[in-house]
């Protein structure tokens, strides 16, 4: 056995002399995945010697369990290295440039590998401690099948890859059609096991600072969801959540179980419900004690009002904006106005009337005392993620008042109303009137109007690339730059390797992606629930008695699992089904009718339902142009402009066109490539696996509701369709994207096609990070040098930094290819080796544990001073 673990070691050390030899040689750096594979059989083989020999008498069913994880992590990763290593030979020609490695290829790749490691490092815990009396047998076996699991999930996603390599065109990432391949994406995941991913093994492939954040937001969505319709009031879920939450951090496998079922099985409005905790007064006020401490911030709710502006080629003639009309009727926008400085016009009376009292503006004595700033050469103009569906700027204050100080500028987020009350455009709607005004009325924002930035994450990353189309066919000023950050720029339901990683991503799965895009195009189904009217006092005392019960469940649940570890299956049965169909519901809050809003009523849905009904009849009008149009026409036909877009050919988009390709080229993707299995199929469940190899399934099918409808083809919700007549018009784009996100492909290809037209864009991706990272800034330092990288494209933007030809080199967050690292020492001490050695460089055991118990795996941790490819075209 010592012979065993000493070759292991030989084999990692040779594989780390030969990579420092080469580390100044030109091109990427590579891990060498033979060595990884060697390491992970030489761990196996001894632990299952080890534990089928005399020990097997004392510890029965538990080492019996061992051994049958090290085998079939074996079989796994003998299927796996042949595909690994061929898939390491050409994902590189889908990268956007060779100086930014990145694409969904490589990306499941690194996660495969990063989840060896892993079990590399558990089974060597296990072979230096399973002689200890405190070496825990049980709970080592309950990881190692986890992990076990993981490797047989993201075994069946590197045969979808194959698959989409066999069908997709050279280069292209994405199968362009929502039948075939992309249905057969769809089907897996909706069978397919997913709790492995959200129990022990939650964040693995992540940075081991946030990986207890991440189990934080899983332990307290499946509380949330046990507790959800239970409770009228937004307190009685939290704190019920907050009591009956014991049972989920103790027990992995009942976190797995209910988070997937959760994910599965309820609606937009319970994750509206629950990404909008953050929004509750409590939460934000903590935030906001934190967070950097700004002299402006104010909530505006500005009149929809038409105004004028004039053309960006002729200044001399205007063209009338109007206000957003769509689905729910003329309403005021929202926005916020945060700055570090209290400039000039910022406490005008114009501005203060549009204040809302939330806001917190500055009251009159103290705006007297304070000495006011010149107005800024810049202004940068926000729009927040959270799905189209969640979210307010109030939950992104915390960075935007660190990016407020740090950009010397004031800042306007806009607060767009949320599908599904209000689906698409009506955000693009808003959004573009919002940008508008800004321009209009800078004085009133302490602004010059020089320099203007739009910024955005996820969906509000998809809102800055739509808006600045929006502005290009409406002829006015163009904003002088966009800095999107994981965007979402393509809202079909096409498949693409990076879009495989929504199997495991704890914060995007695809079911919950699924319904908030849905619920954004207008397809949601809109099902009235009827609810019991009761009263305030009513409301409360029920609360309060299901809240005394809760605690004492909580309670009971904290002592049972303390005291007897083996009853958590009566534990996870104790989890009723009727959480997701209690007859009690949110109540209907009663609203007062806005003046605004006397048409909403009948405004729903011709813009999702009839698209071509109306597109023969409107487009010429939508086509005509006037010197001043007139409100009544403008604000018919804001929908109808947007939403009548014809739906681009692929002519028009061109990176759907086949090119050339060398015929070695084609040979190496013919080698790792596998077309759908041959045989007899069944027509309805047909198979899309090798025969001998089927993925763990789920007990209840996933609900996918998603239907093929235009409006997900059109331009202004799908940037990356647009033709190139329209992306040819934008400004210079910067995309940061996540190595991990589930959307890089979005970002890969948007940047690819920007690039083809001769736009200027550079594309910077950080590494380790999950999507949405700006919202967990102040958790780590990883996701506040991410945070500041953003920061750093805005101010390019308004700098107007002269970008030169060549690669502009930063300070980088990441290395695509990773390389291990390792010492001459025992296997004992290979850990702390490791990540003594291979800071900045690659996977590196971390120190602290991950889960609950201290034995549990602390995993790999990422690069900490590394840097992120960039590239300027």
């Amino acid at each position: 056995m010592a012979s065993g673990k000493k070759s292991g070691s030989g084999v990692l050390e040779k594989a780390v002399n030969r990579r420092r030899s080469s580390k100044h040689k030109e091109g990427p750096i590579v891990m060498d995945t033979k060595a990884v594979f060697t390491a992970l059989y030489d761990v196996c083989e001894e632990n299952a010697a080890f534990f089928s020999g005399g020990i097997k008498a004392q510890a029965g069913d538990t080492s019996q369990r061992l051994v049958d994880s090290m085998a079939t992590i074996q079989e796994h990763a003998r299927s796996l290295e042949p595909v690994i290593t061929g898939f390491a030979a050409i994902y590189h020609h889908f990268d956007f440039d060779p100086h930014v490695p990145a694409n969904g290829y490589r990306s499941l790749v690194k996660v495969v590998r990063c989840c060896l490691l892993h079990i590399i490092h558990k089974g060597r815990y296990i072979s230096s401690n399973r002689r200890s009396i405190f070496f825990r047998a049980s709970h080592n076996a309950a990881e190692m099948e986890a992990y076990c699991s993981a490797l047989c999930q993201l075994r069946a996603l590197l045969y979808l890859a194959q698959r989409l390599l066999h069908d997709n065109s050279h280069g292209n990432l994405f199968f362009q059609e929502e039948s075939g391949l992309s249905q057969s994406f769809l089907r897996e995941y909706a069978s397919m096991h997913k709790g492995c991913f959200y129990g022990r093994c939650v964040g693995f492939q992540f940075t081991p600072a946030i990986r207890p954040c991440l189990q934080s937001i899983t332990i307290g969505l499946v509380a949330f969801g046990e507790n959800y319709k239970k409770h009228q009031s937004g307190i009685g879920v939290a704190a019920s959540s907050f009591f009956t939450s014991g049972k989920y951090a103790i027990d992995p496998e009942l976190r797995g179980q209910e988070y997937e079922r959760i994910t599965q099985n309820l609606d937009v409005h319970f994750w509206k419900a629950f990404w909008n905790i953050t929004e509750t007064e409590i939460l934000s006020s903590l935030v906001s004690m934190t967070a950097t401490q700004v002299k402006v911030n104010r909530a505006l709710s500005v009149p929809p009002e038409p105004f004028d502006l004039p053309l960006a080629a002729d200044p001399t003639r205007m063209v009338m904006v109007s206000p957003p009309a769509s689905h729910i009727g003329l309403g005021p926008v929202q926005m916020r106005l945060i700055s570090h400085e209290l400039r000039e016009g910022q406490d005008g009376e114009k501005l203060l009337a549009m204040c809302r009292s939330e806001g917190g503006p500055i009251s009159l004595s103290l705006s007297l005392k304070t000495k006011r700033s010149p107005p800024s050469p810049w202004l940068l103009v926000h729009f927040h993620g959270g799905g189209f569906v969640a979210q307010t700027s109030k939950s992104h204050e915390p960075y935007l008042r660190s990016w407020s100080q740090e950009l010397n500028a004031p800042i306007l987020s806009v607060d767009y109303s949320l599908a599904p009350e209000a689906p698409f455009p009506r955000a693009l709607e808003e959004c573009f009137y919002a940008y508008c005004w800004a321009i209009k009325n800078h004085n009133l924002l302490g602004w010059t109007g020089e320099r203007v930035c739009l910024a955005g994450d996820s969906a509000g990353g998809n809102l800055c690339l739509t808006v600045s189309m929006r502005a290009a066919s409406h002829g006015v000023r163009m904003p002088d730059g966009i800095v999107a950050i994981y965007p979402a720029t393509l809202l079909t339901v096409y498949a693409s390797p990076s879009r495989l990683l929504s199997l495991m991503d704890p914060l995007l799965p695809l079911s919950v992606l699924s319904r908030c895009l849905s619920a954004y195009a207008g397809t949601e189904p809109q099902v009235e629930k009827q609810v019991e009217k009761v009263s305030t006092l009513s409301m409360v005392r029920r609360d309060t008695a299901l809240l005394l019960r809760d605690f004492k469940q909580g309670a009971s649940n904290w002592i049972h699992s303390l005291l007897d570890r083996g009853s958590a299956d009566s534990v996870r049965q104790s989890v009723s089904e009727a959480t997701l169909t209690s007859p009690h519901a949110d109540p209907t809050v009663p609203t007062e009718p806005s003046k605004y809003s006397l048409e909403k009523g009948s405004r729903r849905s011709q813009t999702c339902q009839n698209l071509g009904t109306h597109m023969n009849s409107d487009t010429s009008e939508a086509k005509k142009t006037s010197n001043h149009l007139s409100a009544t026409t403008a604000n018919h036909s804001s929908i109808l402009d947007i939403t009548l877009t014809p739906e681009s050919k692929p002519e028009d988009v061109s990176f759907y066109l086949s090119k050339e390709v060398d015929p070695s080229v084609s040979e190496s993707f013919s080698s790792v490539a596998i077309p759908p299995p041959g045989g007899e199929e069944d027509s309805e469940n047909p198979r899309e696996f090798p025969e001998g190899f089927e993925p763990l399934r789920s007990g209840q099918l996933a609900e996918m509701m998603v239907e093929s409808s235009p409006i997900f083809r059109n331009p202004y919700m799908s940037p990356l369709l647009a033709p190139d007549s329209m992306l040819k018009g934008l400004p210079p784009t910067h995309i940061v994207a996540c190595h991990l996100d589930p959307m890089l492909d979005d970002s890969v290809m948007f940047a690819k096609r920007l690039q083809n037209v001769g736009q200027p864009v550079t594309l910077c991706v950080v590494d380790d990070l999950p999507h949405g990272f700006l919202s967990l800034s102040q958790l780590s330092r990883e996701t506040r040098e991410a945070a500041n990288i953003c920061m750093e494209r805005i101010k390019d933007v308004f700098t107007m930094k002269d970008l030169p030809p060549e690669m502009r080199k930063h300070r980088k967050l990441e290395r695509t290819n990773q390389r291990l690292s390792a010492t001459k020492r025992d296997h004992t001490q290979l850990s702390q080796a490791m990540a003594q050695e291979g800071e900045g460089e690659g996977f590196v055991v971390g120190g602290g544990a991950s889960g609950i118990g201290g034995e549990e795996l602390a995993g790999f941790s990422p690069p900490t001073k590394s840097d992120a490819e960039m590239i300027q075209v």
